[in-house]
């Protein structure tokens, strides 16, 4: 990591602009130039202060967060298409290259010390100070956590408001999964785009994660192509990709517990929810099934336990009984869950390897459900085996840290409806650090996520959100972006992303690099395929057309009867 007195001893570049004073909040200042190139919002700029423990200059960053034009050539010059402002302005003697002049403001982030980040020197800069355009290197010494060869490093792309590749943005992986993440971009944006390249880092030889994907869309099957590219290999090293299809997957009838079963049969009433929980109880104490029971012994359970005797001892089944019965013989058929078959942790989590759980023939209810499930059996493997009850080889051993990344989050945690997923997201998203569980979450619509998961994640990517709803959702549960940072929202394009939090010193808006594998989530090209459809559909009439008449068959004698 780059010290403080290496970002202060680089030379300043010509001076911007100059101090004019102090600005509305207490860490503003503003400064007049007459720039108008480089001086953009969300661009990095500073003043020099000396320090009073060593003399030394130190370099005080900062952010442009607003500008205002405040003088100019008179209107009137420019309604004159015909002429020339600049022949005008040069006849009245005005003959300053650039006639207009910008009132800048300037969100102060403080000089870098290593281990501690930004520090604010409290100090605001006095009036007449010069203000520099920060240089690419200093912005790469100071901005990025890590150097792009560090383990934990993930080099997503390059600052946004530079030459491409000038600032590489180089992301902390530690911070990254263990604080949790959130990707917030409306539709079209690129953020299964971004997802895949923070994937493909996560899979490099500096990180050799363990990845579980829930890909309710099928768009992450795509990561297959990194197998054989010479950038993910190293010292023997070589990541794995599995892709498990509807058909893979497979949930263990017996590890559903009451609320499972209750998402998974909704719209139950209170005396049928009563006989349910009595029948999961019953199975549940019942030693001789041992966790195997399937769904004709939670038939058979229900039936009992809304079996009574009528006052001539005659046995009676209960009307819930009947209804969760023939309930429970419809979902019997569901191919997704098995009497014995399951994904057990061990299974979908090894460093090097990203599982991608392809969801997308499976029902809504059904997805959560096995969310749910997986999630709840990882959570409880890290914690048994970092507290030393898993022994190797088990179903619940996972002894190394592991990360689980959540598309189309809203889904599974909506924000005023219930959800099976909420809890156990909750869970992981506030005590999964402790126990080496990092989760990440993608939304487009991030108005409709649940307010208190989203603001678990402490490392955010923003894209492209136009959403008045969602952009004020955004003001309230990510603060660490900026106010000045999330009114861009709606003016960036494809691929741009501000990312703040965690994971990086403070912060940035940034170009996201290109994939090494194929994006799987482009949008289908309809008119091309109405095309395609009416190309073969014509084919075959000009196939018709030009086909020789076939010849009549000569008639045939039998009996006297002509048959032709």
């Amino acid at each position: 990591m780059a010290s403080s007195v290496a970002a202060a001893s680089l030379p300043p570049t010509a001076s911007i602009g100059t101090v004019k004073g102090p600005g509305e909040q207490a860490n503003q200042y503003v400064f007049i130039t007459a720039e108008n190139h480089h001086v953009r919002v969300g661009e990095f700029v500073y003043y020099q202060l000396r320090s009073p423990l060593d003399d030394s200059l130190q370099a005080i960053l900062g952010k442009i967060s607003g500008r205002r034009l405040i003088e100019h050539l008179p209107d009137r010059i420019f309604a004159d298409v015909e002429t020339s402002p600049e022949a005008i302005a040069a006849l009245i003697g005005f003959t300053y290259d650039h006639p207009e002049l910008y009132e800048v403001t300037v969100e102060v982030i403080g000089y870098f010390q290593p281990g501690l980040g930004f520090i604010n020197p409290r100090r605001a800069p006095d009036p007449g100070a010069r203000v520099y355009l920060a240089e690419d290197q200093r912005l790469q010494q100071v901005l990025n956590r890590r150097h792009s060869d560090d383990v934990g490093a993930a080099h997503v792309g390059s600052l946004l408001l530079r030459d491409r590749n000038a600032v590489p943005i180089i992301l902390d992986v530690k911070e990254l999964v263990s604080t949790h993440m959130a990707i917030l971009a409306g539709t079209g944006s690129g953020k299964s785009y971004t997802a895949g390249v923070l994937i493909e880092e996560l899979l490099r030889p500096q990180n050799r994660a363990a990845v579980l994907i829930f890909d309710p869309h099928g768009e992450y099957g795509t990561l297959e192509g990194l197998r054989g590219n010479p950038i993910f290999e190293a010292d023997g090293y070589r990541p794995t990709v599995k892709v498990l299809t509807p058909e893979d997957i497979r949930i263990r009838i017996s590890s559903l517990n009451f609320y499972d079963l209750l998402t998974l049969l909704p719209q139950t009433t209170e005396r049928q929810q009563a006989v349910l929980e009595k029948a999961v109880n019953s199975l549940r104490k019942n030693k001789t099934l041992r966790d195997r029971w399937d769904f004709g012994h939670l038939i058979e359970a229900v039936k009992a336990a809304d079996t009574s005797e009528d006052d001539e001892g005659n046995e009676t089944m209960g009307p819930s009984a009947q209804s969760l019965s023939w309930r429970l013989e419809r979902l019997q058929s569901s191919p997704y869950f098995h009497s014995w078959e399951h994904l057990i942790p061990r299974d979908l989590f090894e460093p090097g390897q990203a599982t991608i759980l392809q969801m997308n023939e499976i029902p809504q209810e059904q997805q959560q459900v096995i969310c749910t499930v997986i999630l709840n059996q990882s959570y409880t493997a890290r914690i048994n085996t970092v507290r030393g009850g898993s022994t190797e080889g088990a179903e619940d051993h996972l002894p190394y840290p592991i990360f689980a990344l959540v598309e189309e989050a809203h889904r599974f945690a909506p924000a005023h409806e219930p959800s099976r997923c909420k809890q156990i997201l909750r869970t992981v998203l506030s005590e999964g650090r402790k126990f080496g569980f990092g989760m990440g979450l993608i939304t487009q619509r991030p108005g409709k996520i649940d307010s208190d998961i989203l603001s678990q994640c402490m490392s955010q990517f923003l894209m492209r959100i136009v959403n008045p709803v969602d952009q004020e959702s955004l003001k309230h549960g990510v603060e660490a972006a900026g106010r000045d940072l999330l009114q861009e929202l709606p003016s960036l394009s494809r691929g741009q992303v501000i990312i703040s939090g965690a994971c990086v010193n403070t912060p940035v808006l940034c170009q996201v690099r290109t994939r090494y594998t194929q994006h799987g989530g482009e949008t289908m090209n309809a008119p091309e395929e109405w095309q395609k459809h009416f190309q073969g559909t014509r084919a075959k009439e000009r196939e018709l057309t030009i086909a020789p008449i076939a010849s009549r068959p000569a008639a045939v004698r039998r009996r006297n009867v002509t048959i032709e």
